[in-house]
């Protein structure tokens, strides 16, 4: 039996990893350990730990890191709380091997501590390329200290290798919001608007708009010229979700609220939830903000992309994304389009370029192959060199 960690620190993050914690709990060859932190913890952005306490997953350990605050002080405090805890933590549980998703900041921390402890990191979603937030870097540096890499694409794939990674420990699977989204058992739209308390009627768009966190004292202005495109179209309903924790991230979700409180066609929701997010998407008009999931998630139900501002520039996307600056007429052009008919009928056969739907199986046997076979020595990660050029 080989002791697995899953490492969750936000809706979005958890979302995506319940189909690949669920194969695990239920294969007896792992011992399967769900540590909870970040986000989850927090009251500010939900409380979401209550999600996971829902779904009857057992949690074996729950750490808070998040401060009062997201300035870059905070995050960094934020990080170091990480790794002093997470360090105490792996001392105590003595994984072989730690699951992580993403391009978070205490991510980072967790599996520098993780690398401290000489334990194997298993990285999904590496080699993705956005050029406008600070992701951008984290997910280098943890493709850097990781192990075996599950990517998205196999243009990703290519890029992991091209960062000096071992093309036999790097699999192109596919993205885990595709697999969601396949199989998603969606709420009808009224079951929807009870769980919200929010009418959404027959027009509604979904958002979600995070900070452009490599751009300074941005997310006020570019709110700004958001709200300004939306007000052009109050023939629309809108359902918006919170921003997460990283700098300004507050500033979003106050400016979110207090639009939401003077205008009737708009609500504000910190969190939905997997179940409730995909549902949200399956029958709206089209996605608009910054978020990776209407590069992700969104084409596999057929509906349009506002892809606003630099956040995911450099990021893969299909047929569906409708690219815009965050200007207010570039957002309003990107509406007008969204809602033409004839671009909404060519999507209509468009492909997900994310993958197929089995992501999550192909992860769990390739990781149980990689044990069974003797094929995991933390030794080869650092001792051995492999360029790409």
């Amino acid at each position: 039996m080989k002791k697995i960690v899953i490492l969750t620190a936000t809706r979005a993050e958890y979302g995506l990893l319940k189909p690949i914690i669920e194969k695990f709990l239920d294969d007896s060859y792992y011992d399967t350990r769900i540590a909870v932190t970040g986000m989850h913890l927090s009251p500010e952005f939900g409380m979401t730990v209550s999600e996971i306490e829902t779904d009857n997953l057992p949690i074996d350990k729950k750490i808070e890191i998040i401060l009062s605050s997201d300035t870059p002080v905070a995050l960094s405090k934020s990080m170091g709380l990480a790794l002093i805890s997470f360090s105490e933590y792996f001392e105590e549980c003595m994984p072989d091997a730690v699951l992580v998703l993403g391009d978070r900041y205490e991510t980072l921390a967790v599996c520098c501590a993780a690398m401290n402890a000489r334990i194997p990191i298993f990285h999904l979603h590496g080699g993705e390329t956005t050029e406008g937030a600070i992701d951008e870097a984290i997910r280098h540096s943890l493709t850097k200290i990781s192990y075996l890499h599950f990517t998205s694409t196999e243009t990703y794939r290519k890029r992991v290798i091209q960062l000096g990674e071992f093309p036999d420990r790097v699999f192109n699977v596919g993205a885990m919001g595709v697999e969601n989204a396949v199989n998603a058992r969606c709420m009808s739209v009224s079951e929807l608007e009870e769980s919200i308390g929010f009418v959404l009627g027959e027009k509604y768009a979904v958002g979600t708009f995070h900070p452009v966190t490599l751009e300074k004292a941005t997310a006020g202005k570019q709110m700004e010229e958001l709200f300004a495109a939306v007000d052009q179209h109050k023939d629309i309903r809108y359902l918006f979700t919170g921003a997460n924790s990283d700098t300004d991230g507050r500033n979003i979700n106050q400016m979110l609220k207090d639009y939401a409180k003077c205008n009737d066609n708009f609500c504000f929701v910190d969190s939905l939830g997997i179940k409730r997010y995909l549902s949200a998407l399956k029958n709206s008009l089209f996605v608009i903000g910054n978020s990776s999931s209407g590069l992700v998630e969104a084409p596999s139900f057929k509906i349009p992309t506002i892809n606003i501002g630099d956040r995911q520039r450099g990021r893969i996307s299909g047929e569906t994304v409708i690219h815009c600056k965050p200007e207010r007429y570039a957002i309003e052009e990107a509406i007008h389009k969204a809602m033409d008919c004839s671009f909404r009928a060519a999507i209509k056969k468009a492909e997900n370029p994310y993958g197929d739907g089995h992501t999550s199986e192909k992860i769990v046997e390739i990781i149980k192959d990689c044990f069974v076979n003797d094929r995991i020595d933390i030794k080869k990660k650092f001792f051995d060199i492999n360029f790409t050029i």
